[in-house]
C-alpha cells in the first residue's frame, strides 16, 4: 500500500459530479507511410501487451474505513478492453468531430474503483490521420509527469516499430527485497517526527517569502487581493468544451526578443490578448486586469510519480487596449514571481502550494467556492514535450494538445504544450458557461500577430513560399508558352 502525498490527496478529494478532476491529453498522428491495412488493429493488440505496468496506472485507490482519511494505492488486475478503447469518427473526419467526441469522452468522469486512466484509439481522421486521447486523474499525474510519460513512450526514431502504451515503462519492476525486522514503535515515530520538525522549521522560510511576495506595485500577491469576477466565475455544469490553436514557436520567440520577455510571458500576454477581445464582444470587461494562476512544475525528490507543483498570479492586462504595454505589465510580474519563487527552499514551495490549494479544497468540498470572492479567474499552463519529432510505430506525432480540469466557479482552463517548432493551445471550458469557445482559441492567433506589429516585426513569410513553388510546379507548364504564344499572334 502506498499512501497518497498530502497534495495528491487534496486532488482526489476535489473531485465532484460537476469537476472531475481528470486531466488529458489529445494526440493527432500522421499514419506512416505505406501504412498497411491492418495498421490499427496490429496497433491495439501490441498496445494492449504490457509487462510492467507501475503505479499508478496497475494500481486503484484502497477501500477501506480510513481511505478518506488517507487515501492509498494498491495493486490491481487491470482491464485492458475497459481501459484501452477503439473509436472511429464519422465522415469525413474533421477536427470538428474531432473536438466533439474528445469533449464528450472528457466530460465522463473517471470510475474511482478501477486504476485511474483510460486510453482512446480513434480513427477516421480526414488526411490519412488518426488520434489518441489518453486521461488520468490529476492526483495521480500532473503536467510534467505526463511530459515525462509521454516522452518515454513515443520514440525519435521513425522506424521503431514498438507500439507500448503510455502507461508502460521500459523497466523492469525492481526485484523484491528480503522483509525486514519489524521496527520498533521508536523507530515507526521517527520519521513522522521529523518531517513534522523540517516542516515547521520551513516555515520562517515561508513567512519570510510571502513578506517579499507582498511589496511593491508588481506584487503577484497582492493583485490576488483585489481579483475581478468575471463572466468565466461562474458554477459550472459537468459538460465540456475544448477549443485549440497552433501557434509557431519561432514567432513567439521573435515577440520575446522585441520585447525584452521570455517566451512564456509572451505567451501569458497572447492569452490576455485573446481573453480580452473575447471579453469585449461579450461586452463584460472588468476596469481591472483578470488573473490567472500559472503553475510551474517542481522536481520530485523522489522521483515518483504525482503532484510537485507550486505557482503564482499574474494579470493578464486584459484592461490594457495596447498590446505592447500589456506584455509589459506581464513580464514584470511575471519574472518577479519566477525569481522569488526559485529562491525558496523546496519545503516551502510544498508548503505555499497547499496553502494556495487550501481554500479552493475547502471551497469546493463544501460548495461555496462559486460564492467566494475568486482568487483569480483561470489557470494557464505551460509545459514542453519535445524539440524534436516523435513517432508511434512509425506514424509521426502531429501535435499534442492538453484537456485539464475545471473548479467550480472557474469555468476555463488554458494549458499550452511546446512540441518541435509550435505551441499547442488547449482551451477548456464549461458547456454552458462559456459560448463559441473556439473564438478564444482563435483569437491567440490573431493576439500574437498584433503583438507583431505593435514591435514592428512582419509575421515571417518562410513558409508560404515552399507552397507557392510547390504548387506552380504542381501544374503544367503549357500554359506559359500558350500565353506567350498569344502575345504574338496579332
Amino acid at each position: 500500500m502506498q499512501y497518497l502525498s498530502t497534495l495528491d490527496a487534496a486532488f482526489l478529494r476535489m473531485e465532484s459530479p460537476r469537476t472531475p478532476m481528470h486531466v488529458g491529453a489529445l494526440m493527432t498522428f500522421r499514419l506512416p507511410p505505406k501504412a498497411p491495412r491492418d495498421f490499427f488493429q496490429r496497433l491495439l493488440s501490441r498496445m494492449r501487451e504490457h509487462p510492467f505496468m507501475p503505479a499508478p496506472f496497475g494500481y486503484r485507490l484502497s477501500q477501506t474505513a480510513l481511505s478518506k482519511l488517507a487515501p492509498a494505492w494498491v495493486e490491481s488486475p487491470v482491464d485492458m478492453d475497459y481501459h484501452l478503447r477503439h473509436s472511429a469518427l464519422p465522415y469525413p473526419g474533421g477536427e470538428r468531430e474531432l473536438g466533439i467526441l474528445v469533449a464528450r469522452l472528457h466530460s465522463h468522469p473517471l470510475d474511482l474503483n478501477r486504476p485511474l486512466w483510460e486510453a482512446h484509439l480513434i480513427e477516421g481522421l480526414e488526411d490519412n490521420r488518426f488520434a489518441l486521447y489518453f486521461k488520468a486523474h490529476h492526483c495521480a499525474i500532473d503536467g510534467m509527469g505526463a511530459m515525462r510519460m509521454v516522452q518515454r513512450w513515443l520514440s525519435t526514431d521513425p522506424n521503431d516499430t514498438r507500439a507500448d502504451g503510455p502507461w508502460v515503462l521500459a523497466e523492469k519492476p525492481p526485484k523484491a527485497r528480503p522483509p525486514s525486522a519489524v521496527p520498533s514503535l521508536g523507530q515507526r515515530l521517527a520519521r513522522p517526527v521529523s518531517l513534522a520538525g523540517h516542516q515547521v522549521r520551513s516555515l520562517g522560510d515561508l513567512g519570510k517569502a510571502i513578506f517579499q511576495m507582498s511589496r511593491g506595485d508588481d506584487s503577484p500577491t497582492r493583485a490576488a487581493l483585489s481579483t475581478p469576477r468575471s463572466l468565466f466565475n461562474v458554477p459550472v455544469s459537468a459538460q465540456r468544451r475544448l477549443g485549440t490553436q497552433i501557434l509557431s514557436l519561432d514567432r513567439l520567440k521573435a515577440v520575446a526578443s522585441a520585447g525584452n520577455a521570455s517566451t512564456n510571458e509572451v505567451l501569458l500576454a497572447v492569452c490576455g490578448g485573446a481573453i480580452r477581445r473575447y471579453l469585449v464582444e461579450q461586452g463584460n470587461v472588468p476596469d481591472k486586469p483578470l488573473l490567472a494562476s500559472v503553475p510551474m512544475g517542481l522536481i520530485r525528490p523522489d522521483g515518483k510519480a504525482g503532484n510537485a507543483v507550486a505557482g503564482f498570479v499574474c494579470p493578464l492586462g486584459t484592461h490594457i487596449d495596447d498590446p505592447r504595454e500589456r506584455l509589459g505589465a506581464v513580464s514584470r510580474v511575471s519574472s518577479r514571481a519566477k525569481r522569488e519563487l526559485s529562491a525558496m527552499p523546496q519545503t516551502a514551495l510544498n508548503q505555499l502550494a497547499l496553502l494556495g490549494l487550501s481554500p479552493l479544497i475547502l471551497g469546493q468540498m463544501t460548495g461555496l467556492l462559486p460564492k467566494l470572492p475568486p482568487f483569480f479567474n483561470f489557470v494557464i499552463s505551460n509545459v514542453v514535450l519535445s524539440k524534436q519529432p516523435l513517432y508511434l510505430m512509425g506514424a509521426e506525432l502531429e501535435a499534442m494538445y492538453p484537456v485539464s480540469f475545471l473548479f467550480d466557479g472557474y469555468a476555463i482552463n488554458i494549458t499550452l504544450v511546446g512540441y518541435c517548432d509550435r505551441v499547442a493551445v488547449g482551451f477548456l471550458g464549461c458547456r454552458e458557461a462559456i459560448p463559441s469557445l473556439q473564438r478564444l482559441a482563435v483569437y491567440t492567433g490573431d493576439a500574437l500577430t498584433e503583438l507583431e506589429k505593435a514591435f514592428g516585426i512582419a509575421p515571417p513569410k518562410a513558409p508560404a513560399r515552399p507552397r507557392a513553388k510547390t504548387a506552380k510546379k504542381a501544374k503544367p507548364s503549357a500554359p506559359t508558352p500558350r500565353r506567350k504564344t498569344a502575345r504574338k499572334s496579332p
